[in-house]
């Protein structure tokens, strides 16, 4: 009996699968993408009316050929960027690496927000397809007769490396007081590139212009994501708290740095952190002179996240069944978040290991917040979309009354505190633009302020 039923299935894998090998061995063979000019050919058709006229016309590894055809064919590929929106810009292709394979970094502007589109190749057959952050429509970082730019790179003990990094300093011999830069959600080179914005690359200019050195590093999980990626146990503290501390203790023994003239600014989720690392500096003893927390949020970030899905959402014209299906995905992933304690290390929610979620979940925020003795300056971009006035609201309403925290909200400006409309969306990242003025001249004042000098 066993025996028979062996057969059975066997007959049953082999009627399966003949349809996909048949499929499979027309993509066989194929044109390799070999250059930029490919990749550029390659993208066109992709992002076009009839991405499935590449089927089968280019080659691909076996396992990139299995996904596609689980996907539905490059038709079905291209349709699963459709949260992104329609594609209005599609910039020249440049070759790469990453990871040890040849890559084609491809800039996109879509409707909902801009990205690159890499295209991952093996030998020329084509092993993979995702996105990053967008490098389009920012110029290098160019000479300047003000300051001066030294590469520093921060150890990381816990993975036996360093994360590069750059201190930027007034032209001078100092001390100069000094601050470190904190990253938001996600991975993130050390300028926070974001679209087209480069929102710590400003703040490092504009700051070391007004006399303030400057300290930022690539983000851990931008520098070893590939060897993160398996780790079940991660949490804020290696992501982001962990670095800080040892950014701040780094600083000052750096020659021109005042060491009793140091600050911790972070935005976004790198703000949200700030009060954990004040707790953890506190631990230490490590001495700080004070704190800047921008677009920072004292919701859950699952909360975070629904909003900003749904706003994004309700700024398409039309949402397409498809478009909806992903929301709806997201939003069932986002509800496992209700019976966290029942998720086990290896469950992930929304791509994230549920040791992440937990640990969110254990932070009180605003109590942090309150324990915080040093000056604080929050700054809140009142077109944000992503962390909004009521936030904002809520800060006032737990910290506005102490005496060393001031707030500050922006009229016109956006999450990354440059220019910009909340109706337009991720869209505000799509064209250049620098960090508001008013935003340096107020950190600024702050620093020098509390610094005595």
């Amino acid at each position: 009996m066993k025996k028979r039923m062996f057969y059975l299935l066997l007959w049953t894998l082999v009627l399966v699968m003949l349809p996909w090998c048949a499929a499979l061995a027309e993509w066989q063979s194929g044109r390799l993408v070999l250059t930029p000019a490919d990749a550029d050919e390659w993208i066109q058709t992709f992002l076009g009316d009839h991405p499935e006229a590449l089927d089968g016309a280019w080659a691909m590894t076996a396992q990139m050929k299995m996904a596609t055809l689980l996907s539905g064919g490059m038709k079905g590929l291209a349709q699963s960027l459709a949260s992104l929106g329609k594609a209005e810009q599609i910039g020249a292709a440049y070759a790469g690496e990453l990871k040890g394979y040849q890559v084609f970094y491809i800039p996109c502007v879509f409707s909902v927000m801009p990205v690159d589109l890499i295209l991952v190749t093996e030998e020329g057959e084509i092993a993979g397809l995702q996105t990053g952050p967008y490098t389009g429509g920012r110029e290098e970082e160019a000479a300047s007769d003000n300051l001066e730019r030294k590469a520093l790179a921060l150890p990381v003990p816990a993975l036996g490396g360093e994360l590069p990094g750059t201190l930027t300093l007034p032209k001078g011999d100092g001390p100069f007081s000094a601050v470190v830069l904190l990253q938001g959600s996600g991975p993130s080179d050390r300028d926070e590139t974001i679209g087209q914005l480069k929102p710590f690359r400003d703040l490092a200019e504009g700051l070391a212009e007004r006399g303030i050195a400057v300290y930022r590093f690539d983000k851990r999980t931008y520098e070893y994501g590939a060897e993160l990626a398996g780790r079940k146990d991660i949490s804020l503290v290696d992501e982001t708290i962990e670095d800080a501390v040892h950014a701040v203790q780094l600083l000052a023994g750096q020659e021109k740095i005042d060491p009793a003239r140091i600050y911790v600014l972070g935005h976004s989720l790198g703000g949200n952190a700030v009060p954990a690392i004040a707790r953890e500096l506190e631990q230490v003893h490590q001495a700080v002179s004070g704190f800047i927390m921008m677009a920072a949020s004292p919701r859950p970030m699952e909360e975070l996240m629904r909003e900003q899905y749904d706003f994004l959402y309700s700024l398409l014209p039309q949402v397409t069944a498809e478009q909806q299906a992903e929301k709806d995905a997201l939003f069932a992933e986002l509800d496992r978040l209700r019976g966290l304690d029942s998720l086990t290390e290896d469950d992930m929610v929304a791509g994230v290991y549920s040791s992440y979620w937990k640990w969110l979940a254990n932070y009180d925020i605003l109590e942090a917040a309150r324990e915080i003795r040093q000056p604080v300056l929050l700054l809140q971009g009142e077109e944000d979309y992503q962390v909004t006035m009521t936030d904002f609201d809520m800060w006032k309403e737990a910290v506005g009354q102490k005496e060393n925290w001031r707030l500050i909200s922006y009229p016109g400006l956006t999450h990354c505190f440059t220019a910009g409309q909340k109706s337009e969306g991720a869209a505000a990242y799509a064209r250049p633009a620098r960090v508001d003025e008013g935003v340096l001249r107020d950190i600024a004042m702050f620093i020098t302020g509390n610094s005595g000098k």
